[in-house]
């Protein structure tokens, strides 16, 4: 460590049986900062209970810079400005819905290039749409007890018969792998119309029209995605892709 560099003190758990993950990460991010971190290990439950108690605490880790208590990792991304105060933070997230879009659309782009020859192609448009009703369902699928109660404030044959908030999930991974793989497109086209017509009235009247301000079912039961323009256009890809690729069964 250079001894022009600032600074900090860093208590946190490092115990036989347990090392605090945010401690290590609050160390990391000090040093990322260009601090040289005095790094105190709280190696037992009541050395680490006495230090709380000390300084009047409820959480390890904890961070003091020039004698003045930062707190835990949380309040240490807060100090250095790369979050805003919590009291300023959104409870919303769109991170979950921009990562399984841009791993569909990846992986539609490596099937094209493999299958196709070409990275652009109207293959790759149809493999993106499909995969990414293939992700949207097992993040549904983590918890389906969870999605399906969310689910049941909005959507309205869920609110008329309750067990189609579990079916929904299987549908769309269902005819999300057949539209993948190009087969029993009789059955996956009507699956998809049926359950993206459905979710699409649904999400429509109770945004556009009801106002409604809900979380969004479409990443699973502990999104923090706002119901809207997302839900609408999961929904509306199903529909159009299964008019796409029905045409083109019936067309064959």
């Amino acid at each position: 460590m250079t001894t022009d560099a600032p600074s900090a003190t860093l208590y946190r758990m490092v115990m036989p049986g347990h090392i605090c993950p945010y401690g290590l990460k609050s160390k990391d991010l000090l040093e990322r900062q260009g601090y040289a971190v005095e790094d105190h290990h709280l190696k037992t439950r009541e050395e680490t209970d006495a230090f709380k108690n000390e300084h009047g605490v409820e959480t390890t880790p904890q961070t003091f810079i020039n004698g003045e208590r930062i707190g835990g990792y949380d309040a240490l991304r807060v100090h250095f400005e790369l979050d805003p105060p919590k009291a300023e933070q959104s409870d919303t997230s769109y991170q979950p819905v921009i990562a399984i879009f841009s791993v569909a659309a990846l992986l539609a782009l490596g099937l094209s290039w493999s299958h196709e020859g070409t990275l652009l192609s109207l293959r790759a448009f149809e493999w993106f749409i499909s995969l990414s009703m293939v992700i949207l369902a097992v993040q549904k699928l983590q918890d389906l007890e969870s999605f399906s109660t969310m689910f049941l404030n909005y959507d309205l044959l869920a609110q008329r018969w309750v067990r189609y908030g579990k079916l929904y999930p299987f549908g769309e991974a269902l005819a999300g792998i057949l539209m993948t793989a190009g087969a029993l497109i009789w059955l996956a086209a009507p699956v998809a119309l049926v359950i993206g017509g459905i979710g699409a009235v649904s999400v429509f009247k109770a945004v556009y029209i009801e106002k409604r301000e809900l979380k969004c079912a479409c990443v699973g039961g502990s999104s923090n995605v706002p119901l809207g323009f997302v839900s609408l256009t999961e929904n509306v890809m199903m529909v159009g892709m299964a008019l796409w690729m029905g045409a083109r069964y019936l067309a064959s």
